[in-house]
């Protein structure tokens, strides 16, 4: 169990309770089927976190201040939010029935948080995890940009400021495993690139699915409306994208020098934009 002084230290830095629901402009959001999947979606991903903060905990069990920095603060942010995109959703959307649909979400999306699907390497975890909180802090960024709904900029903006803290501790643990491990930048490249090319996977595909199971029932079952969704859904990120910060967070565990960073700055560019218009 965590001290009094560390949990002292792992404050949240807001609550769900600063959120003032009674202020939602429902007339602003309610009919907006994007935002209904982009919430939705979100708030199952986020829910689930727990599943994927273990197995962390327990790779990195050997570093005190690791495993207690994503026990008592990773872990509870990210839940948090889970909270947080659930309440929001239930206030605007009352019908869906969110818990049953989040309950057929977890069920396949715990196959796909698997030890053994972690990098071989703490330094290439590291590495990782600055890749996925990248894409957290566009993807909330983004939506804070996209909507006219105040409540809702607010709490993607608060989520958007978390992942991006957490970004840099994951990037402050990876320089310090890189220097222990000697990692090359050729690995860490790797790493960048594949995970860049995950930042669309499964997971996003698994809470679409569940989302319209129970949203449009009668559409669950058809593909091509799935593709249709999907693409509506990346188009509203890929167009309130602030690319350059995007591409820098990104492109940072490489550590290159200005010079070589220009080299590489146009590769990784159109790796996102692949990414993002696919």
């Amino acid at each position: 169990m965590a001290s009094q002084e560390t949990q002292q230290q792992y404050q949240p830095r807001w609550r769900i309770a600063d959120l003032d629901f009674s202020r939602i402009d429902l007339q602003r959001v309610r009919d907006d089927e994007n935002t209904f999947y982009l919430v939705t979606c979100a708030s199952f991903v986020e829910s689930g976190s727990d599943l994927y903060t273990h197995n962390l905990v327990d790779f990195f069990r050997d570093n005190a201040e690791v495993a207690a920095w994503l026990r008592e603060q990773w872990e509870v942010e990210e839940l948090q939010h889970g909270a947080a995109l659930r309440a929001y959703v239930e206030h605007v959307w009352p019908e869906f029935d969110w818990q049953q649909a989040y309950d057929g979400f977890l069920a396949e999306y715990a196959g796909y948080c698997k030890v053994e699907l972690l990098e071989p390497t703490k330094a290439l975890e590291m590495a990782a995890r600055c890749v996925v909180e990248t894409g957290t802090a566009t993807y909330y960024r983004a939506l804070s940009r996209s909507v006219q709904e105040p409540v809702l900029q607010e709490l993607a903006a608060r989520i958007s400021h978390d992942e991006v803290n957490h970004y840099k501790h994951f990037y402050k643990y990876f320089r310090q495993y890189s220097r222990s491990e000697g990692i090359s930048r050729s690995r860490v490249l790797g790493t960048l690139g594949r995970r860049t090319l995950e930042m669309r996977n499964e997971d996003a595909d698994c809470a679409i699915r569940h989302a319209l199971k129970f949203r449009e029932p009668l559409r669950a079952g058809d593909p091509a409306y799935l593709r249709q969704l999907s693409a509506r859904m990346n188009a509203i990120v890929r167009t309130n994208l602030t690319p350059d910060m995007t591409l820098k967070m990104i492109m940072r565990p490489l550590e290159l020098p200005p010079k070589v960073q220009s080299w590489v700055q146009y590769p990784i560019r159109q790796l996102m934009q692949y990414v993002f218009l696919r």
